[in-house]
C-alpha cells in the first residue's frame, strides 16, 4: 500500500468517525476512530517522511484517541450523554478490554491487518444466478436450500437437536456446475455473508501467518453470521496428511480441522461449502467434517436440453424442439462447460459467414437499431447464384443495414464435430467409487 493511500485511508476513516459521532452512533464512531488511529500509526512507523510530519500525525492521533476513550467509557457506563472527561480506572478498562471482542479487535493491529486482507473474500455484489438457472442437480439444490435458505427463513424449525448442516462438499467432474451452484447460493442467500476463498487468500510466505489467516477467516465469519464460506478446489489445501509434507501445510490443515469442528469454536450460523474434482485426495478428517458429500455428475439428456436452451438465450436461431433434443442425445458424456463451448462456437458461425461472404442480398426484417420497426433494405450473406445477390464484402455493408444470419442446426452440428468432451472415463470411475464409499448422488 502506498504511503499516500495509507494516510488517505486514515483521514477517510476519522472523517467518517466524526460524522458518526455527530449523529450519535457512538459504537460505530468508536470503531472507526480506533481503525483510523491504527492507519495513522502505520504511517508514522513505516511511511511518514520527516519529524515534522510525524509530530503532526501524532498530535492528531492523541486527539482521536482521547475522544475514543471518552466514547468507550460512555458506552460501558450506558449514560444518555457522552462523558466530557476521561475515566480514572485504567486497570478496570484493561480488564474489560480483554473480555470485549470488539475492543480486542481494535487494540490488536495484527488481527485487524489479517482480517482486512480477508475482507476482499466477501462477495459484495451478488452473481445474479437463480436456482432456475442451474439445470438439473435437484438433490444438490435441495441439500443447499436445507442448509442455507430454510434456517434463515424459518429459524424456529432449527432448534434443539435439529440443526442445519455445517459442511457440504460438492464433488464431481470438471465443468458440471459446482462453482455455478455456489454462485446460486450467494445470490439466493441474500441475508447471509458469502465468503469466496481460494488457496491464494489463505497461503502466505510468512511463517505462521497462513494458519492465522484461516483462524481469522472463521472469526470474521462468526462476526458476520449467518455466513457461508465457499472454498473452491479445496483439495489444494486439505489433501491427505503425510509424514514427509511441509510443516506449514500441516499446520494449515490442522487449523481447518480445529475451526470447522474443534473444542471451544462456535460454528452456529456458519456453513462451509467446498468444491473439488478429486475428492479422493482429501484428508479423511476433513472429509468427515463435510457432513453432506454430494456428487455432481455429468448432465443427463433432459438437463443437456435445458442447457442448450439457456446458452442459446435470445440469439436468433431456427432450431426446433426436435433439433435441440437431437443435440442433447448426441452430447452424451459432455459436461455443462463442454456444452457451453459447443453453443458459443456455433453462435460464432453467423459472424464467420458475414466475414467470409463475397455476396449479399437485400431482405426485410426488424431494424438493428429499432427492433419494432420493419425495414426492407437489410443485407444478408448469400451464395453468388442467389437471386438478387450483389458482389460485396462485409466492409461495404453499412453497420445499421446488416441482417443477423440465424444459427442453424448445421452450425450446431459443425461445432459439435469440432468440440470433444473433456472428462475421461478413468476419472469418472474414481468419482463413482468415491460416491459409493462416501457420497450421495446430486
Amino acid at each position: 500500500m502506498a504511503a499516500g493511500t495509507t494516510l488517505q485511508k486514515a483521514i477517510d476513516l476519522v472523517t467518517k468517525a466524526t460524522e458518526e459521532d455527530r449523529n450519535k452512533n457512538y459504537a460505530e464512531a468508536l470503531r472507526l476512530y480506533e481503525h483510523g488511529v491504527e492507519y495513522f500509526l502505520h504511517t508514522i512507523k513505516y511511511e511518514a517522511q520527516g519529524e515534522k510530519a510525524k509530530d503532526s500525525i501524532r498530535a492528531k492521533c492523541l486527539q482521536y484517541l482521547d475522544r475514543a476513550e471518552k466514547l468507550k467509557e460512555y458506552l460501558k457506563k450506558g449514560k444518555k450523554k457522552p462523558i466530557k472527561e476521561g475515566g480514572e480506572s485504567s486497570a478496570k478498562d484493561d480488564k474489560d478490554k480483554k473480555s470485549d471482542s470488539d475492543d480486542e479487535d481494535g487494540d490488536d493491529p495484527e488481527k485487524k491487518k489479517l482480517q482486512s486482507k480477508l475482507e476482499d473474500a466477501i462477495v459484495i455484489e451478488k452473481p445474479k444466478v437463480q436456482w432456475s438457472d442451474v439445470a438439473g442437480l435437484d438433490a444438490a439444490k435441495e441439500a443447499l436450500k436445507e442448509a442455507v435458505i430454510l434456517p434463515i427463513k424459518f429459524p424456529q424449525l432449527f432448534t434443539g437437536k435439529r440443526i442445519p448442516w455445517k459442511g457440504i462438499l460438492l464433488f464431481g467432474p470438471p465443468g458440471t456446475g459446482k462453482s455455478y451452484l455456489a454462485k446460486a447460493v450467494a445470490t439466493e442467500a441474500n441475508r447471509s455473508t458469502f465468503f469466496s476463498v481460494s488457496s491464494s487468500d489463505l497461503m502466505s510466505k510468512w511463517l505462521g501467518e497462513s494458519e492465522k489467516l484461516v483462524k481469522n477467516l472463521f472469526e470474521l465469519a462468526r462476526q458476520h453470521k449467518p455466513s457461508i464460506i465457499f472454498i473452491d478446489e479445496i483439495d489444494s489445501m486439505c489433501s491427505a496428511r503425510s509424514d514427509n509434507e511441509n510443516d506449514s501445510v500441516r499446520r494449515i490443515k490442522t487449523e481447518f480441522l480445529v475451526q470447522m469442528q474443534g473444542v471451544g469454536n462456535d460454528t452456529d450460523g456458519i456453513l462451509v461449502l467446498g468444491a473439488t474434482n478429486i475428492p479422493w485426495v482429501l484428508d479423511s478428517a476433513i472429509r468427515r467434517r463435510f457432513e453432506k458429500r454430494i456428487y455432481i455428475p455429468l448432465p443427463e439428456a433432459h438437463a443437456r436440453l435445458v442447457m442448450f436452451k439457456i446458452h442459446l438465450g435470445n440469439t436468433t436461431h431456427v432450431l426446433t424442439e426436435q433439433d435441440l433434443k437431437e443435440l442433447a442425445g448426441k452430447t452424451e458424456g459432455y459436461s455443462g462447460a463442454d456444452i457451453s463451448i459447443v453453443v458459443r462456437d456455433a453462435l460464432m458461425e453467423p459472424v464467420r459467414k458475414v466475414q467470409t461472404a463475397t455476396h449479399f442480398k437485400r431482405v426485410s426484417g426488424p431494424s438493428p437499431t429499432n427492433h419494432e420497426e420493419i425495414v426492407n433494405d437489410l443485407l444478408v450473406p448469400c451464395s453468388p447464384g442467389d437471386q438478387g445477390a450483389v458482389e460485396m464484402n462485409w466492409m461495404d455493408v453499412p453497420s445499421d443495414k446488416l441482417f443477423e444470419p440465424p444459427v442453424t442446426m448445421r452450425d450446431m452440428l459443425k461445432s459439435l464435430s469440432r468440440t470433444k468432451p473433456t472428462v475421461n472415463e478413468d476419472d469418472l470411475k474414481k468419482l463413482r467409487k468415491f460416491t459409493e464409499d462416501f457420497g450421495q448422488e446430486g
